[in-house]
């Protein structure tokens, strides 16, 4: 089986070094890494290191390192690991290598990736995933895992995931903590109601974590984006827990008080970020489905103003 990891960055670099680390030279399966620039060069150069908080360090060898994969042929399976604002340009960069018989899974942040590669994937199967997992590119061809259980989670929206149990093998026999879930769209939004808030409340306050979570006025605050967020889920037919907002600010407490999100690190470095995908899809969302989103509203309008 070709299997191609598309994006190795902390996400990608993490679970495709797993995958290469186990099949890379044994010929079971093809493992395809699509990274840029000076990171991808390094890999072809030197393998991918990737250093763990828990299993130590280890070289991955992919079969192919590439930043064009017009050359891989056709995949079987592939994973997006990019960024969601990157998401159309890689998605249309694989069109000469898919088939019907292609299965493409995206673990991105957000919870509208599978219709907008749908939209461009048009002949393949599209699953759904998220992953839980801190980690990043430390230089180029090193990444680095500082936290998270490291667990990925992934299945079909609405039909019986069993016909891809063999993904999750593959995935478990590489030593990752895979589920094949029936449930995948409450498993991502659940963890959007707990990221997206706070992405977007971190980066307008400038604060970490616990200096928001140790606020009574700033939690109040996040609480009210966290509820903003269930009542887009409602309407688009997703029902999480009763008690899911009240479970996420818990998790938010677990972290070191210095921590900030990603969207956080890319603002203050000038890099682009994430915006579009957290607070500005509940601002749109709210607008289509006639949902109040103030919180949201008055966020994207200062981050926007601040940040553009």
């Amino acid at each position: 089986m070709k299997i191609a990891i598309i994006g190795i960055g902390g996400v990608g670099g993490y679970y495709g070094g797993k995958l290469a680390q186990k099949y890379g030279s044994t010929g079971e399966h093809d493992i395809f890494f699509v990274a840029r620039g000076e990171h991808s060069a390094e890999i072809r150069k030197n393998g991918l290191k990737v250093i763990t908080q828990e299993e130590g360090e280890f070289t991955a060898i992919p079969t192919t390192a590439t930043d064009d994969p017009k050359d891989l042929g056709l995949i079987d399976l592939v994973f997006f690991c990019v960024k969601t604002y990157d998401l159309e340009t890689a998605a249309q960069q694989l069109i000469d290598n898919i088939n019907e018989k292609t299965v493409a899974i995206t673990v991105l942040n957000g919870v509208d990736n599978t219709d907008r590669l749908r939209n461009i994937m048009t002949r393949s199967t599209v699953l759904n995933g998220c992953v839980y997992i801190s980690s990043a590119i430390q230089t180029p061809g090193v990444i680095r895992q500082v936290g998270g259980p490291r667990k990925l989670i992934f299945g079909p929206e609405n039909y019986d995931p069993e016909k891809y149990r063999y993904i999750e093998e593959i995935l478990r026999n590489a030593d990752i903590r895979a589920e094949l879930t029936t449930d995948i769209s409450v498993q991502v939004w659940t963890k959007y109601i707990f990221i997206g808030p706070l992405a977007t409340i971190d980066s307008l306050l400038r604060k970490p974590l616990g200096a928001i979570i140790e606020d009574e006025k700033n939690k109040q605050m996040l609480t009210g984006l966290m509820e903003e967020v269930n009542l887009i889920a409602k309407k688009r037919g997703i029902f999480l827990p009763d008690d899911i907002i009240p479970l996420s600010l818990e998790k938010v407490s677990g972290f070191p008080y210095e921590t900030k999100t990603s969207m956080q690190r890319d603002f203050e470095s000038g890099r682009k970020t994430e915006i579009e995908t957290f607070t500005g899809y509940i601002v749109k969302s709210g607008k289509e489905l006639g949902v109040a989103t103030p919180l949201h509203q008055e966020a994207y309008i200062e981050l926007l103003k601040r940040f553009t």
